[in-house]
């Protein structure tokens, strides 16, 4: 069998492989579409006690902006088919190499590492055993004090850290991992 007919016959075979699973998806959700259409999230409030002034508003864009391009559904102010609340409730600083100094009685950290924790409740108004309440989702970053200053590191920081948390988050809600 040549080549270009190999090629052709596995793309037919993946075709109708592919459009014979009717809930398949890319990004792995798990949703019927026929059923659930909507999709509210509340603000997710800063309880940490630290971060920027506008962590609040950053993270809870962020969400948003993540399950529109990663799924179907429309996003409502309230009382969604599906629903997703929370709070930032932690945001902590803490060495994590620590190195001596020239007097051995005091210690600096070498790399420094910002921990951001976030709990979400999740309720599917259609499915009550796909919800889940105060679940916690906990993501870190490091980055080295010698070379930047927190206020220069921590926008980028803050950035990887929320991507792998929202990213936790979506998989946990739609995508049933």
């Amino acid at each position: 069998m040549k080549l270009t007919s190999r090629i052709a016959l596995l793309t037919v075979l993946l075709t109708g492989i592919v459009t014979s699973c009717g809930k398949y998806s890319f990004t792995g959700i798990s949703i019927d579409y026929n059923v659930v259409k909507t999709l509210s999230i509340s603000t997710f409030f800063n309880d940490s006690g630290g971060g920027p002034p506008n962590i609040s508003q950053l993270f809870t864009e962020e969400i948003k902006d993540y399950f529109q391009q990663n799924s179907e559904l429309a996003l409502v102010n309230y009382d969604g088919d599906l629903q997703l609340e929370g709070a930032i409730t932690g945001y902590r600083l803490r060495p994590v190499a620590p190195t001596a100094s020239a007097d051995a009685v005091t210690s600096t950290g070498s790399l420094q590492r910002l921990e951001i924790v976030v709990k979400a409740s999740f309720f599917h108004t259609k499915d009550e055993e796909q919800s889940y309440s105060n679940k916690s989702f906990t993501f870190f970053a490091d980055y080295d004090p010698n070379e930047q200053s927190l206020t220069a590191a921590e926008p980028e920081l803050i950035d990887i850290i929320f991507e792998q948390i929202i990213f936790d988050i979506f998989n946990a809600s739609v995508a049933n991992w």
